[in-house]
């Protein structure tokens, strides 16, 4: 479990809440494929629980009715999920959790969630994540509507640069998701997706590499993410 300090909202807690957490979590192996939970499964005590990665990569995706997966994020060492499922029980799963490469999982259970919901400082901590979350895919949802498909793509590699729900202040060099995964969260063709990513390469922003994409110039893809400036109104 000492993937959880470098994580910025576990580093948020206060150090009595961070220990309970650790202290409910039980260990949980994975092999690659598995899926955690799936779209559509009813939610309830027996089956929900807050889950950390300690080790490995799993993806939440979405089914849509016409066969196509897509892909809400990527979730990596460090990162606790499933809070949003403890909190109301009453509904179905609204995505799919698999697991992309063995994986390891520090696993609360609703029970032990609920009594450590009881102290103020975790539940605020808790509201956080979800208000984090939520602003994500506000954000997301704008970009999908505003955003021209450069724009998603080069805000996309930012944010996996930065870990796709971790968002750390420093960004790593490269990201190793693959274009079919990254095509994927964006609801765009591979031809689509590899026409933007050789333009942002031959721009110097970043570099394509088998299995991985590096990062050149982290402000050059941030501006690249960013919508452009209106041209200013004659006469103004």
């Amino acid at each position: 479990m000492n993937r959880f300090p470098d994580n910025p909202w576990f580093l948020s807690l206060p150090q009595v809440q961070a220990d309970a957490l650790l202290a409910a979590a039980q260990p949980m192996r994975l092999a690659a494929g598995q899926v955690l939970y799936r779209q559509g499964d009813l939610i309830g005590p027996a089956t929900a629980a807050f889950f950390g990665v300690t080790r490995g990569n799993l993806k939440l995706s979405i089914l849509h009715s016409d066969g196509k997966e897509g892909i809400l994020a990527v979730i990596e060492p460090g990162n606790w999920f499933g809070e949003v499922a403890l909190l109301d029980t009453t509904l179905r799963r609204a995505h799919t959790a698999i697991v992309l490469d063995d994986c390891e999982l520090a696993a609360v259970n609703a029970g032990s969630f609920d009594i450590l919901m009881r102290e103020a400082a975790f539940a605020h901590a808790i509201a956080r994540l979800v208000a984090g979350r939520l602003r994500l895919a506000y954000e997301a949802l704008a970009g999908q509507a505003l955003q021209s498909t450069r724009e998603r793509v080069a805000r996309r590699l930012v944010m996996l640069a930065h870990g796709d729900l971790t968002q750390a202040a420093s960004g790593r060099p490269h990201i190793t998701s693959s274009q079919d995964n990254l095509a994927m969260m964006l609801g765009v063709s591979r031809p689509t997706l590899n026409k933007e990513l050789q333009s942002l390469a031959r721009e110097g922003a970043l570099s394509l590499r088998y299995g991985r994409i590096e990062i050149l110039d982290m402000e050059r893809l941030r501006a690249a993410g960013s919508p452009a400036s209106p041209e200013p109104m004659p006469g103004a």
